[in-house]
């Protein structure tokens, strides 16, 4: 056992552990609240982009925004398109890691999948999705002139899109449509 030459050693040292193990011990969850504190602006645009399971079904919502251009018709355009571009890298990640589960479980040798023609497959079936992405509100910050769109994408939608495709890899299809409600499900728990 270690001899402390002060007293004042020992409490610091003490503290200092007792301080790192609370910090450490409190950051295993980070959350993350909107910075943005629109008073005025509508819930969806403080909250911003997100999966969102209710009682209206599985959704994922992308927020776009879009600084005065100008052209208001411009405006609104961009602000939906980057609502959209929000959309559908928040269903990519989901396929990604849908797809890296199906990968993990196809595991190596005759049944090992081709990682890179699986990552192919999942941005095609990302863009025929986003032909389903509707914008369903937009909202104008009379402040600064920015324009908010809010996009919505329902995932029986996506769902009906993977049941319908024809040039995939049907192993992977039938997996990513049996186990896309269990990763929207993580994913919106989180």
């Amino acid at each position: 056992m270690r001899k402390w030459k002060y007293p004042t050693q020992a409490i610091n040292t003490l503290m200092l552990i007792s301080l790192s193990l609370l910090i450490f011990g409190c950051s295993n969850k980070t959350i993350v609240e909107s910075d943005l504190g629109l008073n005025s602006a509508p819930d969806w645009v403080n909250e911003g982009t997100q999966y969102l399971n209710n009682n209206k079904g599985k959704l994922f919502h992308g927020v776009g925004e879009a600084a005065p251009m100008g052209d208001i018709s411009l405006q609104k355009s961009t602000a939906d398109n980057r609502a959209r571009a929000e959309i559908a890298r928040i269903l990519s990640s989901m396929l990604d890691i849908a797809s890296q589960d199906y990968s993990a479980a196809a595991g190596t040798g005759k049944d090992a999948v081709n990682q890179q023609s699986v990552s192919r497959e999942i941005k095609n079936l990302t863009r025929m999705n986003l032909s389903g992405a509707k914008i369903i509100g937009r909202w104008k910050d009379e402040k600064t002139g920015t324009i908010y769109s809010l996009a919505e994408l329902d995932m029986k939608y996506v769902k009906q899109i993977l049941a319908t495709t024809t040039n995939m890899n049907q192993d992977l299809q039938r997996y990513l449509g049996a186990h896309a409600d269990n990763t929207f499900d993580r994913l919106s728990s989180k």
